[in-house]
């Protein structure tokens, strides 16, 4: 077996046995980019919280304003 990462969507209000949830999320790569969505039936007390990535930097393009030629 191998861990996955998930980022957590919410979490159902499905019946389930006590102690138990279902879970929607989506499966991440190693570099944070979401790959898969799934439901998974886990156990809370056997979830392992990371902390949390550090956010990409979001480069912009300046955009050249100016007089626009019509016609």
């Amino acid at each position: 077996m191998r861990p996955i990462f998930v980022r957590v969507i919410r979490v159902l209000d499905w019946p389930t046995y006590d102690g138990w949830l279902w879970i929607d999320g989506y499966e991440l790569a190693g570099n944070g980019d979401a790959v898969a969505r799934r439901s998974l039936f886990v156990m809370p007390a056997g979830l392992i919280w990371p902390d949390p990535p550090a956010r990409r930097p979001t480069t912009r393009t300046p955009v050249k304003r100016g007089p626009v030629k019509v016609g």
